[in-house]
């Protein structure tokens, strides 16, 4: 006589109650906006933290891509942490270490406190993103994930749009430290929520993972990061210690790629490579990256530094940005695939790079309409790609490797952010000396119109005039700057277009499933 089949355990979403449901998504909401708000909430208070922690321009950058960088790295090993000591564990140790470094990034004393704090915030802030999606999936049946999915997705999206508002408001109210200390009573409450009402998922098989190539892309990013950070104050490939990062960081990606094409089991799995529409939406999420948190970095200093903006005013400026997005992330929730999510797309990158160009022709005069006009625009841009970009990107991957993809497109779109926000300070710097040297050249002794009239004031042969004539050039070569950093980012955000043509249109089932269980058939 046959043994009784063992009985097929209750999923979690049928175990817990509506009103423990929607406990537990405010909390994992809560961590999830925490983590992406912090990536982009210091930005208006960079000028205020560069005086106290006495920091020159370069050295304050770190603040934001020590953040960047350590999550990035830190994603990769999520998954295989949350199987072996449990989604719930992980979730709650990231937790508790996010709110404490966030308490210590709000006493930092010096630009290196303040890095290695923000470095282990990042550290311990990876996880929170990815684990709130999934958990989301976990407790909500199969017919309600996608809108569980759209507003996890717009916590993800909003999260570093918003954060230079909320940074502005509590800089000029406070002080810049409060930027770091708002997390405390959120985190708590996130915290308490979690341990009071989670529960685990049942056992999970624990999956190897590849600590080798782990290894290797930690020491390639981390090459690549301090390469690009540092080579502004070392004259690049001039100084020795920015060489010796490019080789480790270039290095590092090379046997990075060969350790993932000859393991039988690499950190990224082939599958996901080898799928056109996955590795297109990985190569697209990286440039998103770039243009995400790199165009919002820039914003805050320019505002402050060369229109004249409060702390609180540029903040403010900032955020319609983020209602762009909001407004056209909900139009492709309504629209679904009813229109092909590849002409939504492009309809997205035809208007963040008309955005940019607008912003190429900035000047410190600009009207408060016009930028909250030109960042609406670009909001929408990012919110047109990004929701379809989701689809798409599963569209035609092998369902077991989603979790890989998610990964994947999270680690790509962090690399991104950090790099983006380094190459466009290295842009503004560089070009802001070359263009004070070229502008320089034409202010001369023997130009007389500087020697008559109200131009008697900046006459360079005078100390009070080559005082004032500096400062007017500096401020007319910082404004070319910043117009080349903006410039970059429209040129990096061209071949969107071009890898819309490798994408191939999904086709939903008819029976409408659910977009996080759906096989999706192609033309």
């Amino acid at each position: 006589m046959s043994a009784a089949a063992a009985p097929m355990p209750v999923p979690l979403h049928e175990r817990i109650t509506p009103a423990t449901r929607t406990i537990i998504t405010i909390c994992v909401m809560l961590a999830t906006l925490m983590q992406a708000l912090d990536s982009t909430i210091a930005n208006v208070a960079l000028p205020y933290m560069q005086g106290t922690l006495s920091a020159n321009s370069d050295q304050i950058s770190w603040v934001l891509t020590s953040y960047v960088v350590a999550a990035a790295i830190m994603t990769a090993p999520v998954g295989w942490m949350s199987a072996r000591f449990g989604t719930k564990n992980v979730l709650l140790v990231s937790l508790v270490g996010f709110t404490v470094t966030s308490m210590m990034c709000g006493v930092a004393g010096s630009i290196g406190e303040m890095v290695i704090f923000r470095f282990l915030q990042g550290v311990f802030g990876a996880a929170l993103v990815p684990l709130s999606q999934s958990t989301l999936l976990n407790i909500y049946p199969v017919e309600k994930r996608g809108g569980a999915m759209a507003v996890w997705g717009m916590g993800v999206m909003l999260g570093p749009i918003l954060g230079p508002t909320l940074g502005g408001y509590l800089t000029d109210i406070y002080n810049w430290r409060y930027v770091f200390f708002v997390n405390l009573p959120f985190g708590i409450a996130a915290t308490l929520g979690i341990i009071l009402f989670m529960r685990e998922d049942g056992d999970k098989k624990v999956p190897s993972f590849d600590w080798t190539g782990f290894g290797i892309l930690a020491v390639a990013l981390a090459g690549l990061q301090l390469a690009l950070d540092r080579g502004e104050t070392k004259d690049w490939f001039g100084s020795d210690e920015v060489i010796t990062e490019a080789i480790l960081a270039a290095l590092g990606f090379y046997l990075f790629t060969v350790h993932m094409l000859t393991s039988s089991k690499p950190l990224l799995p082939k599958g996901i490579f080898t799928d056109r529409n996955m590795l297109s939406a990985i190569l697209m999420m990286f440039l998103v990256g770039l243009v995400l948190l790199s165009s919002s970095a820039l914003m805050a200093p320019y505002l402050q530094n060369l229109s004249g903006y409060s702390v609180r005013s540029a903040g403010l400026e900032m955020a319609p940005r983020g209602f762009g997005t909001m407004a056209a992330m909900m139009i492709c929730g309504r629209i679904g695939t009813r229109i092909d999510v590849r002409l939504q797309m492009l309809v997205g990158i035809a208007l963040l790079l008309a955005s940019l160009y607008w912003m190429t022709l900035w000047t410190p005069d600009v009207s408060s309409s016009w930028i909250i006009t030109v960042i609406v625009v670009q909001g929408a841009g990012i919110g047109l790609v990004f929701m379809p970009l989701q689809l798409i990107a599963f569209a035609t991957l092998n369902p077991a490797l989603r979790g890989d993809g998610a990964a994947a497109m999270s680690l790509t779109r962090n690399i991104g952010m950090a790099i983006g926000t380094s190459v466009t300070s290295a842009i503004v710097t560089q070009m802001t000396q070359y263009e004070h040297a070229v502008l320089s050249y034409f202010v001369t002794p023997f130009q007389h119109v500087f020697t008559s009239g109200a131009m008697a004031l900046v006459d360079p042969r005078t100390a009070q005039g080559a005082v004032t004539m500096n400062e007017m050039v500096n401020r007319q070569a910082s404004i070319i700057g910043y117009g080349d950093a903006f410039k970059a980012l429209m040129i990096s955000s061209v071949p969107c277009l071009f890898l819309l043509f490798l994408m191939r249109k999904p086709k939903v089932q008819p029976k409408k499933p659910d977009p996080s269980e759906a096989h999706v058939a192609m033309d």
